[in-house]
């Protein structure tokens, strides 16, 4: 088991005040790591659960489309004083029919969901270059990186987007001993589906074609993120891990 040992190492997960980012911080927490959560808005709840683990928890409030990378990765590492990990989780969707979608929707999404993920990446990456150390990226995808879905346009070119992203960093970076992957979770009862899922028959037809016939729980991309995250994961780069009940083999 300590293939999946995290001890020793820093993850910064971005949006893990609540749902998937904080069940996969508090998973990398219990593998070993300490954590520098990213988010809007203090993460009591996440920092708590973090250091029932013994780990640290160092907490960093930004606004990702307003605050740029470098100077929330800079007071990163005057807190936690390294970088090992990042989890690219924090996301946001719009929903409307795409002859109706505005323009402000679109960079809304595209600019949390693609363009800071990718330049927090680019300076977690830069550390790690200078420290000469081995790193782990982890880019949160969608089923929708494979499929196109309805009324979310700027989702699913974000999420698309994400996961082109994800295999162009891994062919640069891989010389660095830095391994770049995806999490594509399916349909997961978050904040993100609560509007699905309170429509009675939008719910249905979605739980109709998961074969494992639940919405998935944040918990469930726990084990996806440590394996990522850790020595075990060493040769495994540029992967999507799609975490759906098996939606996409449907």
């Amino acid at each position: 088991m300590t293939l999946f040992s995290l001890k020793g190492q820093v993850a910064m997960v971005t949006g893990c005040n609540k749902g998937l980012g904080q069940a996969m911080a508090v998973a990398l927490a219990e593998a070993g790591a300490d954590i520098v959560g990213v988010n809007r808005s203090p993460a009591h709840e996440t920092r708590a659960a973090v250091e029932a683990q013994g780990r640290r928890f160092f907490d960093v409030q930004a606004e990702l489309d307003k605050d740029t990378p470098g100077e929330i990765v800079a007071r990163a590492l005057e807190a936690a004083k390294q970088l090992d990990i990042l989890v690219n989780n924090a996301g946001t969707i719009r929903r409307a029919p795409a002859l109706e979608f505005s323009e402000e929707d679109w960079d809304a999404v595209v600019d949390v969901n693609l363009k800071a993920a990718f330049f927090l990446a680019q300076q977690v990456a830069r550390h790690l270059v200078e420290r000469q150390a081995p790193g782990r990226i982890v880019n949160i995808a969608s089923v929708l990186s494979f499929q196109g879905g309805i009324r979310v346009p700027s989702y699913t070119a974000s999420k698309s987007g994400i996961l082109g992203l994800t295999r162009l960093l891994a062919n640069e970076w891989a010389t660095h001993d830095i391994t770049v992957n995806a999490i594509a979770p399916g349909y997961m009862a978050t904040d993100n589906t609560q509007a699905l899922r309170e429509d009675e028959q939008r719910s249905a037809e979605i739980l109709d074609r998961i074969p494992a016939g639940r919405w998935g729980k944040p918990e469930d991309l726990a084990g996806a993120v440590v394996f990522l995250c850790s020595p075990a994961a060493a040769y495994v780069n540029g992967h999507a891990l799609a975490v759906d009940g098996g939606w996409l083999a449907r």
